[in-house]
């Protein structure tokens, strides 16, 4: 395994280490899990800026998520660039629940032998995109070589994409004794990385692919939903401590109805959610998203509470052909949509069925 990538999963197990010794947390990453038994009066919910997150960024915004959980419930948002720093916050308990890739997910379940979370809910499909510089010279795998790519955080999501596609296609990254480059850095540096043509392309998510398409003189070189049956694959999903999970199921259950109801209204509602994710987004970020851009990043995704468990089991084998993990790692307990499928039951809506 490359040095990088060991750096990166070696972060992980110290902050999951440093926190196996603080009583207060009530998780033993090493053993059974020890719960505090106590009902929380807070729910610290994570996500990010970006459209795969937006039932979170449009229905904390908003209040919806307040009302679904009622007054008793405090509700605390935390915002997180990327998946590996949302895991990060979990293993460190500043955050019960977030909205989080699928890559970070598996990571953070494997290094705490499966311990510490519980996938509960999808959140969005597709909505991940590779796109270059038109005047890269790049016009098919072939001209890999010597280019310099970035994802949005070394392990997430995208960057396990990346790496993987780059693999597939002959083409090693630096780390590897190859001759490409894949950059880690934040979505906001990346249109400013493109447009000074510090960089040749860049995997990531929307509405990022279609502000680099816009902004900074670039293409989709690929639409990620191409490599997978039906173009149906998992880009974010729910996590939940699982010691909250245990001792808070009210909570979670209408957190889900609050998630649930926030993502048909969005699906049904996309011109009214343009306005309310850009309220949010300038309150978040101090920026907003044209209209255009919005409505082609949704184009290329669809929010669903669906965690297409398929292919989070194939982006676990990527992350270990690429050398994230040692062995393929076993996820046989890694969601727990129980309470999931009583909320969609209760609505009249079709159960899921999973592993």
């Amino acid at each position: 395994m490359d040095n990088r990538i060991k750096i990166g999963i070696a972060a992980v197990i110290l902050i999951a280490v440093i926190v196996t010794s603080i009583p207060a947390i009530g998780i033993s990453f090493g053993g059974p899990a020890i719960s505090g038994g106590l009902q929380s009066k807070e729910l610290r919910i994570g996500y990010f800026p970006n459209i795969n997150h937006a039932q979170a960024v449009i229905g904390l915004g908003n209040g919806d998520f307040q009302k679904a959980l009622g007054n008793d419930i405090k509700i605390k948002n935390l915002v997180f660039n990327a998946g590996p720093s949302a895991i990060e916050a979990l293993f460190a308990n500043q955050v019960d629940v977030t909205y989080v890739g699928p890559n970070p997910a598996i990571n953070g379940y494997v290094q705490s032998h499966g311990e510490a979370l519980r996938i509960i809910s999808g959140a969005a499909s597709g909505g991940a995109v590779f796109v270059v510089r038109n005047d890269s010279g790049i016009n098919s795998p072939e001209d890999f070589a010597g280019k310099k790519f970035a994802s949005p955080q070394l392990g997430n999501t995208q960057d396990v994409a990346l790496r993987k596609y780059l693999l597939e296609n002959g083409h090693k990254t630096k780390d590897k004794g190859g001759d490409v480059e894949v950059l880690p850095a934040k979505n906001a540096d990346i249109v400013t990385l493109m447009i000074k043509k510090e960089i040749d392309g860049a995997w990531v998510p929307e509405p990022w692919g279609a502000k680099l398409i816009k902004d900074a003189n670039a293409r989709i070189f690929l639409d990620e939903r191409q490599l997978w049956p039906n173009g149906d694959f998992v880009t974010s999903n729910i996590i939940v401590r699982t010691d909250y999970l245990k001792n808070n199921p009210e909570t979670i259950k209408r957190l889900l109805q609050a998630h649930v109801d926030e993502t048909n209204w969005i699906n049904s509602h996309q011109d009214d959610a343009v306005v309310l994710f850009n309220q949010q987004l300038d309150k978040l970020t101090g920026k907003t998203i044209p209209e255009d851009e919005f409505k082609a990043g949704l184009s290329r995704m669809k929010l669903t509470w669906d965690p297409v468990e398929q292919s989070l089991f194939q982006s676990a084998n990527d992350a270990f052909e690429i050398g994230f993990f040692e062995q393929n790692p076993d996820l046989s307990n890694i969601y727990d949509l129980s309470i999931l499928n009583e909320v969609l039951a209760q609505k009249g809506l079709s159960v899921i069925e999973y592993h």
